[in-house]
């Protein structure tokens, strides 16, 4: 059950990153404002590749299952 709430966080800390580069791509000041669009989404895609990793981890430890296409 951890491992799935962990998941489920890393998922939100996600979107809420992807949200900071989306507030910041619009906003008008155009120096700092870039920069810190551009480190909101490389947290976003430190974010996305730790939770690939994360569920091939938990699937090899068998902690969760894929559900099969019928």
């Amino acid at each position: 059950m951890l491992i799935k709430i962990l998941i489920v966080v890393v998922l939100i800390a996600i979107v809420l990153s992807l949200g900071s580069g989306l507030f910041h791509l619009v906003k008008e000041d155009e120096g700092q404002s870039r920069k810190r669009m551009v480190t909101a989404l490389t947290v976003r895609i430190a974010l996305s590749v730790t939770l690939f990793i994360l569920l091939f981890i938990a699937w090899y430890a068998g902690l969760i299952t894929p559900h099969h296409v019928r």
